[in-house]
Protein backbone atom coordinates (compact mmCIF):
# COMPACT_ATOMS: atom_id res chain seq x y z
CA UNK A 1 0.00 0.00 0.00
CA UNK A 2 1.30 3.29 -0.93
CA UNK A 3 1.58 6.30 1.80
CA UNK A 4 2.15 9.72 1.53
CA UNK A 5 3.94 12.47 3.76
CA UNK A 6 2.88 16.23 2.86
CA UNK A 7 4.25 18.81 4.43
CA UNK A 8 2.54 22.36 5.21
CA UNK A 9 5.09 23.89 2.89
CA UNK A 10 4.34 22.05 0.12
CA UNK A 11 6.84 18.88 0.21
CA UNK A 12 5.59 15.72 -0.30
CA UNK A 13 7.44 12.42 0.44
CA UNK A 14 5.77 9.10 -1.45
CA UNK A 15 7.10 5.97 0.05
CA UNK A 16 5.57 2.02 1.17
CA UNK A 17 3.20 1.88 3.85
CA UNK A 18 4.15 -0.25 6.89
CA UNK A 19 2.31 -0.61 10.43
CA UNK A 20 -1.53 0.65 10.53
CA UNK A 21 -3.59 2.45 8.02
CA UNK A 22 -5.50 5.21 8.16
CA UNK A 23 -4.42 9.16 8.55
CA UNK A 24 -2.74 11.26 11.14
CA UNK A 25 -1.34 14.80 12.11
CA UNK A 26 1.57 16.31 13.65
CA UNK A 27 4.94 17.84 13.90
CA UNK A 28 7.73 16.20 11.90
CA UNK A 29 10.95 15.88 13.41
CA UNK A 30 14.01 13.63 13.12
CA UNK A 31 15.95 11.56 15.78
CA UNK A 32 19.52 10.72 15.07
CA UNK A 33 19.72 7.81 17.55
CA UNK A 34 21.48 4.63 15.37
CA UNK A 35 19.10 2.36 17.46
CA UNK A 36 16.62 2.33 20.37
CA UNK A 37 13.12 2.65 18.11
CA UNK A 38 11.11 1.13 20.26
CA UNK A 39 12.00 3.15 22.99
CA UNK A 40 11.72 6.45 20.87
CA UNK A 41 8.53 4.97 20.01
CA UNK A 42 7.14 4.53 23.61
CA UNK A 43 8.70 7.88 24.92
CA UNK A 44 5.60 10.01 25.74
CA UNK A 45 7.31 13.53 24.92
CA UNK A 46 6.77 12.26 21.08
CA UNK A 47 2.78 12.91 21.45
CA UNK A 48 2.14 15.10 18.58
CA UNK A 49 5.10 14.35 16.23
CA UNK A 50 5.67 12.38 13.11
CA UNK A 51 9.35 10.92 14.11
CA UNK A 52 12.04 10.70 11.52
CA UNK A 53 14.53 7.94 12.13
CA UNK A 54 17.74 9.40 10.55
CA UNK A 55 19.35 5.82 10.53
CA UNK A 56 18.42 4.18 7.23
CA UNK A 57 17.81 0.49 8.52
CA UNK A 58 15.10 -0.16 11.25
CA UNK A 59 13.31 -2.52 12.67
CA UNK A 60 15.95 -5.22 12.30
CA UNK A 61 15.96 -6.74 16.20
CA UNK A 62 12.08 -6.50 16.13
CA UNK A 63 10.08 -5.48 19.64
CA UNK A 64 10.14 -6.79 22.95
CA UNK A 65 9.18 -6.66 26.77
CA UNK A 66 11.49 -5.35 28.11
CA UNK A 67 12.07 -1.72 25.82
CA UNK A 68 9.41 0.29 27.01
CA UNK A 69 9.23 4.03 28.48
CA UNK A 70 5.34 4.00 29.16
CA UNK A 71 2.74 1.45 28.41
CA UNK A 72 1.99 2.26 25.32
CA UNK A 73 3.46 4.07 22.01
CA UNK A 74 3.08 7.75 21.53
CA UNK A 75 4.47 8.93 18.25
CA UNK A 76 1.62 9.93 15.51
CA UNK A 77 3.50 8.25 12.80
CA UNK A 78 6.69 6.86 12.22
CA UNK A 79 9.02 7.75 9.23
CA UNK A 80 11.99 5.17 7.63
CA UNK A 81 14.26 4.79 4.93
CA UNK A 82 13.91 0.86 4.79
CA UNK A 83 12.45 -1.33 7.28
CA UNK A 84 13.06 -4.78 7.68
CA UNK A 85 10.66 -7.28 7.63
CA UNK A 86 12.55 -9.81 9.57
CA UNK A 87 13.11 -9.07 13.04
CA UNK A 88 16.10 -11.46 14.20
CA UNK A 89 16.86 -11.11 18.20
CA UNK A 90 16.74 -13.53 21.08
CA UNK A 91 14.58 -11.19 22.76
CA UNK A 92 12.05 -10.25 19.92
CA UNK A 93 8.32 -11.00 20.34
CA UNK A 94 6.94 -9.24 17.19
CA UNK A 95 8.18 -7.32 14.08
CA UNK A 96 7.96 -3.42 14.05
CA UNK A 97 5.55 -3.40 11.52
CA UNK A 98 3.08 -5.69 13.75
CA UNK A 99 3.35 -3.56 16.81
CA UNK A 100 2.87 0.02 14.94
CA UNK A 101 -0.35 -1.94 13.40
CA UNK A 102 -1.45 -2.97 16.58
CA UNK A 103 -1.17 -0.21 18.15
CA UNK A 104 -2.83 2.13 15.25
CA UNK A 105 0.27 4.00 14.37
CA UNK A 106 0.82 4.75 10.21
CA UNK A 107 3.94 4.16 9.35
CA UNK A 108 6.05 4.66 5.95
CA UNK A 109 9.05 3.05 4.49
CA UNK A 110 11.19 4.00 1.36
CA UNK A 111 11.27 7.42 2.04
CA UNK A 112 14.40 9.97 1.26
CA UNK A 113 15.07 10.42 4.87
CA UNK A 114 18.35 12.05 4.35
CA UNK A 115 16.42 14.61 1.86
CA UNK A 116 13.54 15.06 4.30
CA UNK A 117 16.40 15.63 7.90
CA UNK A 118 18.02 18.08 5.18
CA UNK A 119 14.81 19.62 4.45
CA UNK A 120 13.65 19.89 8.23
CA UNK A 121 17.48 21.66 9.12
CA UNK A 122 16.97 24.39 6.35
CA UNK A 123 13.19 25.42 6.82
CA UNK A 124 12.15 23.64 10.29
CA UNK A 125 10.27 21.35 12.22
CA UNK A 126 6.67 21.32 9.97
CA UNK A 127 3.54 20.53 10.64
CA UNK A 128 2.64 17.27 8.50
CA UNK A 129 0.12 14.99 7.81
CA UNK A 130 0.77 11.11 6.83
CA UNK A 131 -2.11 9.25 5.01
CA UNK A 132 -2.68 5.57 3.46
CA UNK A 133 -5.55 7.23 2.09
CA UNK A 134 -4.48 8.02 -1.60
CA UNK A 135 -5.93 11.63 -1.30
CA UNK A 136 -4.62 13.93 -3.65
CA UNK A 137 -1.33 15.52 -2.62
CA UNK A 138 -3.27 19.47 -2.27
CA UNK A 139 -5.77 18.33 -0.09
CA UNK A 140 -3.14 16.29 1.98
CA UNK A 141 -1.43 19.91 2.52
CA UNK A 142 -3.95 21.76 3.04
CA UNK A 143 -4.65 19.61 5.80
CA UNK A 144 -1.38 19.60 7.49
CA UNK A 145 -1.78 23.62 6.80
CA UNK A 146 -4.67 23.01 9.34
CA UNK A 147 -3.51 20.85 11.71
CA UNK A 148 -2.57 22.62 15.17
CA UNK A 149 0.84 22.26 15.44
CA UNK A 150 2.52 22.39 18.85
CA UNK A 151 2.22 25.89 20.03
CA UNK A 152 -0.05 26.41 22.50
CA UNK A 153 -1.12 23.27 23.24
CA UNK A 154 -1.34 20.93 26.26
CA UNK A 155 -0.18 17.77 25.21
CA UNK A 156 0.50 16.73 28.82
CA UNK A 157 -3.02 15.79 29.68
CA UNK A 158 -3.09 13.37 27.11
CA UNK A 159 -0.06 11.51 28.14
CA UNK A 160 -0.32 12.11 32.17
CA UNK A 161 -1.35 9.18 34.68
CA UNK A 162 -4.88 10.10 36.11
CA UNK A 163 -4.40 8.17 38.92
CA UNK A 164 -1.12 7.95 41.36
CA UNK A 165 0.73 4.80 41.88
CA UNK A 166 3.46 3.31 43.58
CA UNK A 167 6.53 2.55 41.07
CA UNK A 168 8.70 0.55 44.47
CA UNK A 169 8.40 0.30 48.05
CA UNK A 170 11.51 0.31 49.08
CA UNK A 171 14.51 2.85 49.59
CA UNK A 172 15.68 5.34 51.95
CA UNK A 173 14.40 8.56 50.01
CA UNK A 174 10.66 8.77 49.04
CA UNK A 175 10.55 10.69 46.11
CA UNK A 176 7.27 11.85 43.81
CA UNK A 177 7.01 12.35 40.38
CA UNK A 178 4.86 14.53 38.60
CA UNK A 179 3.86 12.80 35.63
CA UNK A 180 3.88 15.25 32.38
CA UNK A 181 5.16 12.04 30.83
CA UNK A 182 7.93 10.22 32.53
CA UNK A 183 9.94 7.96 30.91
CA UNK A 184 10.18 4.53 32.54
CA UNK A 185 13.97 4.62 32.84
CA UNK A 186 13.84 7.64 34.82
CA UNK A 187 11.92 5.24 37.44
CA UNK A 188 14.12 2.87 37.00
CA UNK A 189 17.50 5.24 38.03
CA UNK A 190 15.51 6.75 40.98
CA UNK A 191 14.66 3.10 42.09
CA UNK A 192 18.19 2.05 41.70
CA UNK A 193 19.74 5.64 43.65
CA UNK A 194 17.95 3.87 46.92
CA UNK A 195 14.40 5.87 46.20
CA UNK A 196 11.00 4.74 46.67
CA UNK A 197 8.74 6.28 44.21
CA UNK A 198 5.33 7.71 44.07
CA UNK A 199 3.93 8.90 40.33
CA UNK A 200 1.22 11.66 40.34
CA UNK A 201 -0.28 13.22 37.77
CA UNK A 202 0.38 16.15 36.09
CA UNK A 203 -2.63 17.76 37.88
CA UNK A 204 -1.87 17.22 41.54
CA UNK A 205 -1.64 19.88 43.72
CA UNK A 206 1.32 20.88 45.38
CA UNK A 207 -0.80 20.60 48.97
CA UNK A 208 -1.24 16.79 47.88
CA UNK A 209 2.57 15.94 46.91
CA UNK A 210 3.81 17.55 50.02
CA UNK A 211 1.20 15.15 51.75
CA UNK A 212 2.92 11.95 50.66
CA UNK A 213 5.86 13.62 52.89
CA UNK A 214 8.88 13.49 50.43
CA UNK A 215 12.43 13.74 50.78
CA UNK A 216 12.39 15.44 46.96
CA UNK A 217 10.28 16.05 44.06
CA UNK A 218 11.45 14.81 40.51
CA UNK A 219 9.20 16.95 37.48
CA UNK A 220 9.58 14.69 34.95
CA UNK A 221 9.99 14.97 31.14
CA UNK A 222 6.43 15.29 28.89
CA UNK A 223 5.70 17.19 25.82
CA UNK A 224 4.15 20.27 23.80
CA UNK A 225 4.66 23.55 24.46
CA UNK A 226 5.39 24.23 28.12
CA UNK A 227 3.94 27.96 27.48
CA UNK A 228 0.52 25.97 27.34
CA UNK A 229 1.08 24.52 31.43
CA UNK A 230 0.54 26.98 33.30
CA UNK A 231 -1.57 24.54 35.75
CA UNK A 232 2.06 23.20 36.52
CA UNK A 233 3.92 26.11 36.98
CA UNK A 234 1.69 27.52 39.51
CA UNK A 235 2.38 23.75 41.29
CA UNK A 236 6.13 24.26 41.22
CA UNK A 237 6.15 27.48 42.17
CA UNK A 238 4.32 26.49 45.65
CA UNK A 239 7.20 23.68 45.56
CA UNK A 240 9.68 25.87 45.74
CA UNK A 241 11.50 26.59 48.89
CA UNK A 242 9.61 23.46 50.28
CA UNK A 243 11.07 20.45 49.38
CA UNK A 244 14.21 19.76 46.77
CA UNK A 245 13.25 19.54 43.26
CA UNK A 246 15.07 17.89 39.90
CA UNK A 247 13.68 18.72 36.85
CA UNK A 248 14.54 17.08 33.76
CA UNK A 249 13.65 18.08 29.79
CA UNK A 250 9.82 19.25 30.22
CA UNK A 251 10.32 19.56 33.88
CA UNK A 252 13.47 21.94 33.26
CA UNK A 253 11.46 24.34 31.52
CA UNK A 254 8.56 24.44 34.29
CA UNK A 255 11.31 25.05 37.34
CA UNK A 256 12.55 28.10 34.05
CA UNK A 257 9.09 29.08 33.70
CA UNK A 258 8.67 29.30 37.39
CA UNK A 259 12.03 31.23 38.44
CA UNK A 260 9.82 33.88 36.20
CA UNK A 261 11.76 33.05 33.06
CA UNK A 262 10.93 32.41 29.30
CA UNK A 263 10.60 29.98 26.82
CA UNK A 264 11.01 29.43 23.17
CA UNK A 265 10.67 27.17 20.19
CA UNK A 266 13.71 26.01 18.35
CA UNK A 267 13.83 25.82 15.05
CA UNK A 268 14.10 22.24 14.52
CA UNK A 269 14.50 20.46 18.02
CA UNK A 270 17.00 18.75 19.60
CA UNK A 271 15.97 14.56 19.09
CA UNK A 272 18.79 12.11 19.48
CA UNK A 273 21.73 10.58 21.20
CA UNK A 274 24.45 12.58 20.46
CA UNK A 275 24.02 15.72 21.33
CA UNK A 276 27.44 17.46 23.34
CA UNK A 277 26.75 19.29 26.90
CA UNK A 278 29.02 21.50 28.83
CA UNK A 279 29.04 20.84 32.56
CA UNK A 280 30.42 24.77 33.17
CA UNK A 281 31.38 24.30 36.21
CA UNK A 282 34.06 21.07 35.60
CA UNK A 283 34.42 21.56 31.67
CA UNK A 284 33.46 18.48 31.71
CA UNK A 285 31.82 17.23 28.44
CA UNK A 286 29.01 14.47 28.16
CA UNK A 287 26.91 13.45 24.97
CA UNK A 288 23.90 13.48 25.82
CA UNK A 289 20.45 12.04 24.69
CA UNK A 290 17.81 14.39 24.14
CA UNK A 291 14.31 14.62 22.76
CA UNK A 292 13.05 18.80 22.77
CA UNK A 293 11.07 21.40 20.93
CA UNK A 294 11.45 24.31 23.00
CA UNK A 295 14.09 25.52 25.46
CA UNK A 296 14.51 28.13 28.03
CA UNK A 297 15.68 31.68 27.63
CA UNK A 298 18.96 32.23 29.27
CA UNK A 299 18.50 36.10 28.94
CA UNK A 300 14.93 36.15 30.79
CA UNK A 301 16.30 33.61 33.68
CA UNK A 302 17.26 36.03 36.99
CA UNK A 303 20.99 35.53 37.48
CA UNK A 304 21.12 36.90 41.41
CA UNK A 305 18.91 33.42 41.81
CA UNK A 306 19.37 31.02 39.13
CA UNK A 307 23.23 29.75 37.81
CA UNK A 308 23.84 28.38 34.38
CA UNK A 309 25.15 24.93 34.94
CA UNK A 310 25.00 23.19 31.42
CA UNK A 311 25.43 24.53 27.70
CA UNK A 312 24.99 22.95 24.52
CA UNK A 313 28.49 23.12 22.56
CA UNK A 314 26.27 23.07 19.19
CA UNK A 315 23.94 26.12 19.37
CA UNK A 316 24.60 27.22 22.87
CA UNK A 317 21.08 26.82 23.97
CA UNK A 318 20.52 26.39 27.59
CA UNK A 319 21.03 22.73 29.21
CA UNK A 320 20.88 23.14 32.87
CA UNK A 321 20.38 25.40 35.70
CA UNK A 322 20.27 25.38 39.64
CA UNK A 323 19.16 27.89 42.30
CA UNK A 324 21.90 29.58 43.97
CA UNK A 325 19.90 29.04 47.43
CA UNK A 326 17.80 26.37 47.27
CA UNK A 327 18.18 22.66 46.51
CA UNK A 328 16.74 23.15 42.73
CA UNK A 329 18.75 21.74 39.61
CA UNK A 330 17.31 20.84 36.50
CA UNK A 331 18.68 20.00 32.90
CA UNK A 332 17.19 19.90 29.71
CA UNK A 333 18.47 16.61 28.66
CA UNK A 334 17.70 13.15 29.20
CA UNK A 335 20.32 11.45 31.73
CA UNK A 336 18.26 8.41 31.83
CA UNK A 337 19.28 8.12 28.47
CA UNK A 338 16.81 5.14 26.88
CA UNK A 339 18.49 5.04 24.22
CA UNK A 340 21.50 6.68 24.18
CA UNK A 341 24.49 7.11 26.51
CA UNK A 342 24.99 7.08 29.84
CA UNK A 343 27.42 9.59 30.32
CA UNK A 344 24.64 11.71 32.88
CA UNK A 345 23.48 9.13 34.90
CA UNK A 346 25.49 10.85 37.91
CA UNK A 347 22.94 13.25 38.04
CA UNK A 348 20.72 11.10 39.81
CA UNK A 349 23.37 10.50 42.11
CA UNK A 350 23.36 14.12 42.84
CA UNK A 351 19.68 14.73 43.38
CA UNK A 352 20.01 11.54 46.25
CA UNK A 353 22.78 13.30 47.84
CA UNK A 354 21.18 16.99 47.88
CA UNK A 355 18.38 14.86 49.61
CA UNK A 356 20.22 13.74 52.08
CA UNK A 357 21.86 17.13 52.85
CA UNK A 358 18.30 18.64 52.97
CA UNK A 359 16.58 15.25 54.99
Amino acid sequence: MNAILALEDGKIFKGISFGASGERYGEVVFNTSMDGYQEILTDPSYKGQIVTMTYPLIGNYGINDEDVESHRPFVEGFVVKEYSKIASNWRSKKTLGSYLNENGIVGIEGVDTRALTLHIREAGAKKAVISTMGQDENSLIEKAKRSPGLMGIDLVKEVTQQKSYEWNNKGRYKVVVIDCGVKFNILRELAKNDCRVTVVGAMTKALNILGHKPNGVLLSNGPGDPAALSYIVKTTQELIGKVPIFGICLGHQMLGLAFGGKTYKLKFGHHGGNQPVKDLKTGRVAITVQNHGFCVDIDTLNKKDVEITHMNLNDKTLEGMRHKKLPIFSVQFHPESAPGPKDAEYLFGRFVEMMKRHA
